[in-house]
């Protein structure tokens, strides 16, 4: 059916490229318009900030209906599902994390339920919801957040922010500063060859510099490149039709480890750099 109507529309090259074009909104020519915003920089992807938003509350919603309805006496499977993701995500930051602070745990909860969440979309079959989008007069329509670049920049930007801020407070400014000059090479301070200290400083502040920049980057980009990827291959094995079940039941099967393994991945990162952060060289 997918590829057919992929046919249909103007080929497999036109349905894949409607499969991965967002629903946005954008000022142009001092008009509010939708979906005509090529090359506009400030074009808002109205639907990956939907999905994020909606599935974030759903995160918060759900776990706090179990945090009210606990018991110990008899417990339900949901608790029991949201408890063990609770130890597991505690266990994670006591064993990562070097140091006190009672908003660690919390952020790498909502860091890797969210992100599950969002790669979880993933799994939805690719032409069902866009289909439903449509009938109601909504051209495009992607639902998985994580595939696209401006959301997992977002989020590893407030990663970013997080670090300098805890950088900040617990070396102060100058031990900031020193980090970023007196490390990897520790420049001379006294004798003849303190005439280079200038150049090494410089050296290891752009060595440093480089290295900070790059969490961000990473964290950004290794998530969106994963889920793009398994979004693209699911798009691709729907071009082929009534054939492509076992291909997708096949490929679903295995991309559930990479969406648990890159929430993983983003929470355990996120605390390694927030333990960098917070301790005194």
């Amino acid at each position: 059916m997918a590829g057919e109507g992929g046919n249909e529309a103007g080929g497999s090259a036109s349905y894949i490229s409607h499969h991965l074009q967002n629903l946005q909104f954008c000022n142009k020519d001092g008009e509010w318009v939708w979906n005509d915003c090529a090359g506009n920089f400030w074009a808002v992807n109205v639907d990956s900030i939907f999905w994020a938003v909606f599935l974030g509350l759903i995160f918060l919603v759900s776990f706090r209906a179990v945090a009210k309805r606990s018991s110990a006496d008899k417990p339900s499977r949901w608790q029991a599902v949201v408890e063990m993701i609770v130890e597991f995500v505690d266990v994670s930051v006591k064993e990562t994390f070097h140091g006190k602070n009672k908003l660690i745990a919390p952020l790498a909860l909502t860091i890797f339920v969210w992100v599950f969440l969002m790669n979880l979309m993933d799994l939805v079959p690719v032409d069902w919801i866009p289909l439903a989008s449509y009938m109601v007069g909504i051209e495009y329509m992607k639902v998985v957040p994580t595939t696209d670049v401006n959301i997992t920049f977002a989020m590893s930007i407030s990663v970013f922010l997080l670090i300098i801020f805890y950088s900040l407070k617990h070396k102060g400014l100058g031990g900031f500063i020193a980090e970023l000059t007196l490390h990897p090479i520790a420049p001379p301070l006294k004798g003849p060859g303190i005439i280079a200290a200038p150049f090494i400083i410089a050296f290891n502040f752009i060595l440093e510099s480089v290295a900070l920049l790059a969490k961000p980057l990473s964290l950004s980009l290794r998530l969106f490149g994963n889920m793009f990827a398994g979004e693209l291959i699911f798009i691709l094995i729907a071009l082929i039709g009534l054939f492509q079940l076992p291909l997708h039941f096949g490929w679903a099967v295995f991309h559930i480890l990479v969406i648990t393994l890159q929430a993983f991945i983003f929470m355990m990162l996120t605390i390694v750099y927030l333990s960098l952060a917070s301790e005194k060289h």
